[in-house]
């Protein structure tokens, strides 16, 4: 039945049980009970929000398997002392123990929520009572057995406040109660109860009520009291709740006591509450939608002068980016329960959504949620909030969440104005392409990006003009192909002649591949270059062994690759000068071959027109070797003299000789390899 207001009222119950009122003193109107202590519950099954410790007690009440000692935890007001007491109002039913108690047997009136209590249900506030002497008070009495009751029950409220020593004063009578006691404690830091205690009870762990569950509530006793009220009333009682349904009925209370005969209205109710108005926050993000500052500094003022705190403005605009930021992810979120809102008002919050974008909304968030830390103690709260909402308005800052706010708006700027630009169907935008054009997608690049490519195609272009010489024209090849030469139909891609001419770009290429390769190459000459071989002469012997044991081959032949098409096969050979046994010996000319390049040996022959180097003038040591003129026609200078003496003339050389490095040996070996010089040379005998 619906509970009647004045004077003449009479508490109840939203299910029709009646409960008796404290008589007032004599003279006075009696007062209305508070809503949280008329609508309290009188039964496991009219707990909110609970199901989960309301249903294993019922079932633990149905098999007889009732606990000696329980725990019951969690945020206030949530329900652990009503549970309590229904725990012990159905323990002591003349029906009971039974879950659901009878509501007219003697022991259920008295421990009605509004009934005058019972002797054997004794309730301790452990704030006040929590020490050794009233544990051990508690100790004594608890033998004597109950009046009238089946069990004797200690409720202990804020069991937390017991002190180290009161836990230990009732331990062992936790441990092993008589038969006929009951212990049940409740308290909003389980932490704090003792290990010993703890492990004794079974603990049930309360939770928040659910926005929805509580919402359903409070439409109930809404109906129940006959009060009218506006939608946009419940969330803010439910914000001001915070999942407590005792807050929330406290606050929705204060707001009945303030409201006429036409009920609750939403400007009276955030102006007593203290929370922005809607319409302020919405002024505040579409300001920040269109990037003015004016409208967002207008606004702060606006609170200030008020006299709102900024701090709570703060609160209240990062809950209103919360929700966007739910409506942006999920569409249907107001009809899932994600965001609690008036349905006239899930069409502007997701017009709003969409207008600003998710990215732009979390980084909103995220810049708010660190102002409302630095607020905590600031002297000018003023100061810090216009600060964060002068950092919201810049979408150029260097840190990735900016970058990503302006690619997102770009791409959905993009998307509108294709959206707005389509022709219709037969007719031609200034910018559109004819059937035979070729149509490329456009996507929106990263100015980064776009500069990258800008600068591989000049770098490609300028490597295309450089090899327009030696390289015939090809067809144009899409950006970002590597080039690929192809040599004409039935003519070679190059010949003796152009290899010559181009090998100082040859030497260039390989001196920004490998060091060591240009080195090698820098003195030789390039003999002939037919029928798929290279023919390259070294002037010492160890270069030409350098050159293929170190993979310079390799090297030359992936430039080759490069530059002309073509993958020949290398040939080394060397031209050095043997002087005779004495003085007057002859010098002649011997051709050295080394292994080719490619894994097939090949082997060149001298041919008769090859031009032999000049007789180097006899001298106490013997004719000097000279070396080879380069490519450029440049000739270097002759190299030192060798101490020992030259083999004979049509003899083979000395194996050490050609082992050394660069065909150096005594003196010119210790002077490259050591770092030294010569000054005078001592006779060892």
């Amino acid at each position: 039945m619906r509970v009647m207001t004045g004077d003449a009222r009479k508490p109840g119950r939203i299910t029709g049980e009646a409960s008796q009122p404290d008589s007032p003193p004599s003279g006075l109107p009696a007062a209305p009970l508070a809503l949280y202590r008329r609508y309290r519950p009188a039964s496991f099954a009219e707990v909110k929000g609970q199901d989960h410790v309301t249903e294993p007690l019922r079932q633990a009440l149905r098999s007889g398997r009732v606990h000696h000692a329980y725990l019951f935890s969690g945020p206030r007001g949530c329900g652990k002392t009503s549970s309590a007491r229904i725990l012990a109002r159905s323990l002591n039913c003349e029906q009971g123990p039974t879950p659901d108690p009878c509501g007219k047997c003697a022991s259920c009136i008295a421990l009605a929520p509004a009934g005058p209590g019972s002797i054997d249900v004794i309730e301790i506030d452990a704030a006040s009572h929590g020490g050794v002497d009233d544990a051990r008070d508690l100790r004594e009495r608890a033998f004597y057995a109950p009046v009238s009751g089946r069990f004797k029950i200690y409720i202990i409220d804020e069991a937390h406040m017991v002190t180290g020593g009161g836990f230990n004063a009732l331990l062992k009578l936790v441990e092993e109660p008589p038969p006929h006691l009951k212990f049940v404690f409740a308290t909003t830091e389980p932490d704090k109860v003792i290990p010993t205690i703890r492990s004794r009870t079974h603990h049930y762990p309360f939770r928040l009520v659910p926005p929805a569950v509580l919402r359903e509530h409070l439409e109930q006793i809404l109906a129940a009291e006959g009060v009218p009220y506006e939608p946009a009333v419940l969330p803010v009682v439910i914000r001001a709740g915070a999942g407590s349904v005792r807050d929330a009925l406290s606050v929705l209370d204060q707001l009945m006591a303030g409201s006429d005969e036409s009920g609750l209205h939403y400007d009276r109710a955030i102006a007593l509450l203290g929370y922005t108005d809607d319409r302020l926050l919405d002024e505040v993000i579409e300001a920040f939608t269109a990037g003015d500052g004016a409208a967002v500094f207008h606004a702060i003022d606006h609170v200030v002068e008020a006299g709102h705190d900024a701090r709570r403005f703060a609160a209240d605009l990062l809950d209103r980016l919360r929700d966007l930021i739910v409506l942006s992810v999920v569409p249907g979120a107001a009809s899932t329960g994600l965001i609690d809102a008036p349905a006239d008002r899930v069409e502007q919050l997701t017009a709003q959504a969409a207008a600003l974008g998710q990215v732009a909304l979390t980084r909103a968030a995220e810049i708010i949620s660190a102002g409302l830390v630095e607020m905590r103690g600031a002297t000018s709260p003023r100061l810090l909030l216009e600060l964060m909402c002068a950092q919201v308005l810049l979408p150029t800052g260097s840190d990735n969440s900016s970058l990503a706010e302006r690619l997102d708006r770009l791409e959905r700027e993009l998307a509108a104005g294709q959206s707005r630009q389509r022709p219709s169907p037969g007719q031609q935008s200034p910018g559109q392409q004819s059937p035979g054009q070729q149509s490329t997608p456009v996507a929106p690049l990263q100015p980064r990006v776009q500069q990258q490519r800008v600068q591989q195609q000049r770098v490609q272009q300028q490597a295309e003009r450089q090899s327009a010489g030696a390289q015939p024209p090809a067809a144009k090849r899409p950006v970002g192909q590597p080039p690929v030469a192809q040599p004409p139909v039935g003519q070679p891609p190059a010949d003796t002649e152009a290899l010559r001419a181009r090998w100082p770009d040859v030497l260039a290429a390989l001196q920004s591949k490998r060091r060591v390769a240009w080195m090698l190459l820098s003195n030789v000459t390039v003999e002939s270059l037919a029928d798929g071989a290279l023919t390259i002469a070294f002037a010492k012997p160890g270069d030409a062994k350098g050159f293929v044991t170190s993979g310079s081959d390799k090297d030359l032949g992936n430039v080759l690759s490069e530059l002309f098409g073509m993958t020949p096969q290398i040939r080394s050979t060397v031209l050095t000068s043997v002087a005779g046994a004495g003085p007057g010996g002859s010098s002649q000319n011997l051709e050295m071959e080394t292994r080719p390049a490619n894994p097939q040996p090949a082997h060149e022959t001298p041919r008769p027109d090859q031009p032999r180097p000049a007789e180097d003038p006899p001298g106490p040591r013997g004719n000097q070797a000279r070396r080879q003129p380069t490519s450029s026609g440049q000739s270097s200078p002759p190299s030192r003299p060798v101490r020992p003496a030259s083999p004979a003339a049509g003899s083979e050389p000395e194996p050490s000789d050609l082992q050394a490095p660069d065909g150096l040996t005594g003196t010119d070996l210790i002077e490259r390899e050591l770092g030294g010089r010569i000054i005078q040379e001592l006779d060892g005998s």
